[in-house]
């Protein structure tokens, strides 16, 4: 059975609940031919948990190639060098930056670039017209095969360890390199990088003011391949009840209906565990609208006594496992919106670190 079949098949037993199957499915897939010890499962399929369904093509060019930018505003490669490890990054800076703007961190997805990413969200469009600096951490081909976030890995789920630690350091690099307001620090990632989005909110609410996740998954969603796969398509069920304890970061959440990759009860999760970790203090309130592009969408809010959102909820009627309001000349993008982007954007800014109601 050929490599792409065998991605078919083992999606199939995977909805059908047959999780065994289709992990030892991709094992078998995965095996070397000519190595002489086979790399650990966790190692081999991981790349594949965000990839089941075939890829949206992007352009036909260099995935290192970075959009034009505007003059006087700098997209670069830089390298963060920590005790447990490396990570490169690409930092946008606007014309004009000044020290005291806030930073985004944004988190690709599988498969994906931080060119492509920036490429596909827009960020980097959104940070010229409101004055804020871009951070794109590079999941290195070395870590993940398909290069995925290891969201699912309890090593790279903790705080000062694994990934989470080389993302905070990058994150803690740009801060003190260019003068960044840190109270104004925000954290946002598609699929794995949704996922570990939330971990890094879960693990840091004294470095990250808001997350946002884009078809992600709740920090404590998985343990392990078979549970991120069972994850991916059912939710991972015991979110809720791991955000006991842990301080209040504000999140905003888009997940399509009809995502047949990380299914939709995992954008629900992620806001249950919030919820429990705000105490339960907020009340609902609801509106459903229609894009410019024509999706329909509902936005639930979660409003503090002060008349804040502290969580948003947004759920795009016919959408799939993409960007929602993207360039579609990158990968993962939907272009009929709501603008994704823009709204994190707005939502971020509302939020400072430690101010009544936040963390």
């Amino acid at each position: 059975m050929t490599l792409h079949a065998s991605m078919i098949e083992a999606l199939r037993r995977t909805r059908a609940g047959d999780l065994a199957g289709a992990t030892a499915l991709l094992r078998d897939a995965l095996k070397p031919t000519h190595a002489p010890a086979p790399p650990s499962p966790d190692d081999t399929a991981a790349g594949l948990l965000d990839l089941l369904p075939r890829r949206q093509p992007g352009p036909a060019s260099s995935p290192r190639t970075a959009p034009a930018e505007p003059a006087g505003a700098r997209f670069d490669e830089h390298v963060y060098q920590g005790s447990g490890g490396t990570m490169h990054y690409r930092l946008y800076v606007p014309a004009g930056a000044t020290p005291g703007m806030p930073l985004i961190v944004m988190l690709h997805g599988c498969t994906q670039s931080p060119e492509d990413f920036a490429r596909g969200t827009g960020m980097n469009r959104l940070a010229d017209a409101l004055g804020f600096l871009v951070a794109y951490p590079r999941q290195a081909q070395s870590a993940n095969p398909q290069k995925c976030w290891n969201w699912f890995k309890p090593g790279d789920q903790q705080r000062d360890r694994g990934e989470p630690a080389l993302l905070a350091g990058v994150t803690r690099q740009v801060i003190a390199e260019h003068g960044v307001d840190a109270k104004r620090v925000y954290v946002a990632g598609l699929s794995a990088g949704g996922a570990a989005a939330a971990i890094l909110a879960a693990e840091y609410p004294d470095l990250f003011a808001a997350a946002g996740i884009h078809s992600g998954l709740a920090c404590g969603a998985a343990r392990d391949l078979p549970s991120a796969l069972s994850a991916m398509q059912r939710g991972g069920g015991a979110a809720r009840t791991q955000a006991a304890g842990r301080r209040f970061v504000p999140v905003i959440t888009f997940h399509g209906d009809r995502d047949q990759t990380v299914h939709a009860t995992n954008s629900r999760e992620i806001v249950d565990s919030a919820v429990a970790a705000a105490g339960g203090s907020l009340r609902v309130r609801t509106e459903e609208g229609r894009s410019a592009g024509g999706s329909a969408f509902r936005r639930e809010m979660h409003v503090d006594a002060a008349g804040v959102v502290q969580i948003e909820h947004w759920t795009i009627a016919g959408a799939g496992h993409a960007w929602s309001g993207g360039n579609p000349a990158s990968s993962y993008t939907d272009p009929k919106g709501p603008d994704a982007s823009r709204e994190m954007v707005r939502f971020f800014l509302e939020h400072t670190r430690g101010a009544a109601g936040g963390v």
